[in-house]
This record gives structure tokens, C-alpha cells and sequence, in this order.
């Protein structure tokens, strides 16, 4: 009797919870009401399942108790045993595959839509990386250049093809902000350069697996104006929970502005193959700013500033507020003073040796000298206790290598120009009590 009693209020509990829970999907911002009509039609048939199946076990457990009454008169059951019963099995396979069906057409007949876009869809690609986000739209030629892993460089983040004609007036956004126009349907391209990731805004109703060594794709129509964050929804790796983004969905005369203000490839290359300008006389400490600058906007724009904060408080990896100097701990027992060399090993090669505290989780980064001497001037800037803007100690020219600053600055205009109206103060900085402490240097 208790156990048919609990089945009982276990079921009441649960339709009450549903119909009262606070925890509903957030407001739907795109053309995808299929999704939620899909998983309405889900939650409808699986509910009425656990409802009728758990009631009647309730029922049979007090029907048949122990102490029931029987026809005799006699109390107490005992159960008959009967190994195949035809009728009752033909019934189970026909409603398990009624059920089954009903459940599955729906978001066959979705995804089938999901995955065929409009003629008219404009295109943009995402990339995914550990743990960042960058995107690409084509140019005035309409149409996205080739990639291949093996362009990949410090210079060509998201390895596309410098001899493709059809790539050179590629738009390249390195930040991890992008626009669309509103009622406009994209078509989203999506690759992997590490691990599995999983493109996600949830007001759109719309995601994806990114697969490494694939291309996959779906799309949607944005139809409410704002900012609507990006989540990857798969585990990526400790630093998951930190890979964001946003979507800034804005009319079509003000996406236009925005993305003729982005650099295209052509551009980037232009810029990356430039040669170093004469430093004008007494203009080195103008020169040190300007380097610490890239190096700040090289942290954003590589994902840095989604693992290590300057504020003092560490995160996935250690603070960079005071690294410079210090003396580090490694996890066999060795230490090693923190300077240009050490910055420039941990940089090339993270899971050499591992900070004591910190696991073997931060992804090699493809960087060129002059990108790592930026980012150790930046860092150099943190340790001194000397802000973003400040110029570091005289040796911090001295030891980015030749050429760094027109490089870096270079980089700089490159991040910037990419990133929009994103700022360093939307970068996800994690207080101590939020981030595991087995995590990446």
C-alpha cells in the first residue's frame, strides 16, 4: 500500500512541478517555433507515458498486495507464472512503435528544414577553438574563400587559402562578438580547429555540432532585435564554461555600417606582410604603448583573456596581475623565475611543464615571434603593477624581438577593427569560488 501511495503522489508532484516550475524557455527570437511546437508534442507523449505506466503499476501493487482480499475469502496473493503471452506482446510492440514514431516524426520532418536554408540566405562561417569564437562572411563576391589546417598560422588564424581569388575580400572577425541583420535568414557554416564544439544561441532555438575535419551547417532567421549570448553546448574541455559570445542582432542599414568597418583578408595579409615604418626619434615609450596595446588586444582576440585575468583573481589559468618576476612552482617540484624566456616557452609549449595547481589543458596557439613578444610586453605591464596603456621597463623593448611593435600594431588595428564594439570589459574574468583549480597555466 506505501509503495502504490508513493507512486501516486510521485506522479501528482511531477505534472504540479511542470505546470508551476519557474525554469521555461527563454523568449523565442528567431523563425524556429517548430522547436518548441517539437518539444512540446516530446514532453506531451513521454508525459501521458509516465503517467499511465506509473499509475498503473501503482494500481497493480495495490490490487494485488499481499493482504488483499481474495474471491475465497482467503487473504494473500501468489503470483502465477506465465512465460509468453502473445496478445499482450503484439499490444507492447504496436504502442512502443506508434510511440516511438510519434516522438521522431516531428523533428524528422524539422530537421529537414533545419538543414535546408532559403536560396536567398546570407552566409557566415564560425569557427570554434579552445576556447574562443571567430567568424567570416564573404565579400563583395559573395561567395567564402577555401581554408585548410595546414594555412594555419599566427598571421591566418582560421587557415584560409591566400591563393583563392574568392577569399581576398573575405571579412575576418577574430573578436568574439559578430552582427546579423534582422529578418534576414544566415546561413551558418561551422568547423572545429581542436576538439568537438557546439554552436549555440538559445533564443534562436539553433545549434550545431562542430566536427573537426567537417563542415556542418543549419540555419535561421533572427527576428527580434539585441544581444543574444553564444554558449557551446558541448564539453569542450575545463574551459568550456568560459567560451562565449554574442550575437548583435541590429537592422540591415546599421549591420552594414558594422561589417564595412571589418578587415577582409586581403587586408590582414597586407598588413601582416608590411614592413616595420622608421621609429620616429623619442618615440619609444610611444612604441612600448603601442606593444603593450597589441599585446592586450592579442590576449582578446587568441582567448587568453578567457583564462587568465588581470585583476588578481586566477581563473582556468593563473592571474597575469604580478606574474612577471615572480618566481613559479612547476608540478615536479621545480621552479623557475617568471621572465621573456619563460613567458616565451610557456607560450610556445604549455604542456611542457605544468604550473603546480594548473593542469595540461592549454591548447597551442599558433603565434609568430613578434605576437609573443607583444603578449609578453602586456604581461611585463601587469607584473610592474603599470596599467594596459603604460609603457613597461626599458628592457621590455629590448626583448620583443625586431619588427615587433609595427607587427604588433598591426595586430592590434586587425583585433580591434574585428571586434567591433566588444570591449576587454565584456571578457569573462572567473572569480576563484567559479573555477577549477585543476585547470590550464
Amino acid at each position: 500500500m506505501a509503495m502504490a501511495i508513493a507512486l501516486v503522489v510521485i506522479v501528482v508532484a511531477s505534472v504540479l512541478f511542470h505546470f508551476l516550475s519557474p525554469w521555461w524557455a527563454t523568449p523565442l527570437a528567431s523563425n524556429w517555433k517548430q522547436m518548441d511546437d517539437t518539444l512540446t508534442i516530446t514532453l506531451v507523449i513521454t508525459g501521458v507515458f509516465f503517467i499511465v505506466i506509473n499509475l498503473f503499476i501503482g494500481y497493480i501493487a495495490w490490487r494485488f498486495r499481499h493482504g488483499a482480499p481474495r474471491q475465497n475469502g482467503q487473504n494473500g496473493h501468489r503470483a502465477g507464472y506465465h512465460p509468453e503471452n502473445r496478445k499482450l506482446e503484439i499490444w507492447l510492440t504496436v504502442g512502443t512503435a506508434f510511440g516511438v514514431m510519434a516522438l521522431l516524426a516531428p523533428g524528422l520532418f524539422v530537421y529537414a528544414d533545419y538543414v535546408r536554408p532559403p536560396r536567398d540566405a546570407m552566409v557566415m562561417e564560425v569557427i570554434g577553438q579552445q576556447w574562443q569564437w571567430a567568424f567570416r562572411f564573404p565579400g563583395k563576391s559573395g561567395q567564402l574563400g577555401t581554408s585548410d589546417p595546414r594555412f594555419i598560422s599566427g598571421t591566418n588564424p582560421l587557415g584560409l587559402n591566400p591563393d583563392d581569388p574568392r577569399g581576398q575580400d573575405n571579412v575576418v572577425i577574430s573578436g568574439p562578438e559578430v552582427h546579423l541583420p534582422l529578418n534576414r535568414p544566415v546561413k551558418v557554416l561551422l568547423r572545429s580547429r581542436d576538439v568537438l564544439h557546439d554552436f549555440y544561441v538559445p533564443p534562436f532555438r539553433a545549434r550545431m555540432n562542430m566536427v573537426p575535419g567537417m563542415v556542418t551547417s543549419f540555419w535561421f532567421t533572427p527576428t527580434q532585435a539585441g544581444r543574444f549570448e553564444i554558449l557551446c553546448a558541448q564539453l569542450c574541455g575545463v574551459g568550456h564554461y568560459n567560451m562565449r559570445g554574442m550575437v548583435v542582432v541590429e537592422d540591415q542599414a546599421a549591420f552594414d555600417a558594422w561589417l564595412a568597418k571589418q578587415p577582409t583578408f586581403a587586408m590582414t595579409l597586407a598588413k601582416a606582410a608590411a614592413p616595420p615604418p622608421p621609429a620616429p626619434a623619442g618615440a619609444a615609450g610611444g612604441a612600448n604603448a603601442a606593444l603593450i596595446e597589441t599585446g592586450r588586444a592579442l590576449a582578446q582576440s587568441k582567448g587568453c583573456a578567457g583564462c587568465h585575468s588581470i585583476d588578481g583573481n586566477p581563473g582556468v589559468g593563473p592571474t597575469w596581475k604580478g606574474l612577471f618576476g615572480r618566481t613559479e612552482t612547476f608540478a615536479d617540484g621545480s621552479s623557475a623565475p617568471v621572465d621573456d624566456a619563460f613567458l616565451k616557452e610557456e607560450i610556445t609549449d604549455p604542456q611542457a611543464r605544468l604550473v603546480k595547481g594548473f593542469g595540461p589543458v592549454m591548447p597551442k596557439i599558433p603565434l609568430t615571434d613578434d605576437e609573443i613578444g607583444a603578449l609578453t610586453a602586456y604581461i611585463r605591464a601587469q607584473g610592474s603593477g603599470e596599467g594596459a596603456g603604460a609603457a613597461p621597463p626599458e628592457s621590455a623593448s629590448a626583448g620583443a624581438p625586431a619588427g615587433a611593435t609595427a607587427a604588433a600594431e598591426t595586430s592590434s588595428q586587425a583585433a580591434s577593427a574585428a571586434s567591433g564594439t566588444y570591449t576587454t570589459s565584456n571578457a569573462a574574468v572567473v572569480p576563484p569560488s567559479a573555477s577549477p583549480r585543476a585547470a590550464t597555466k
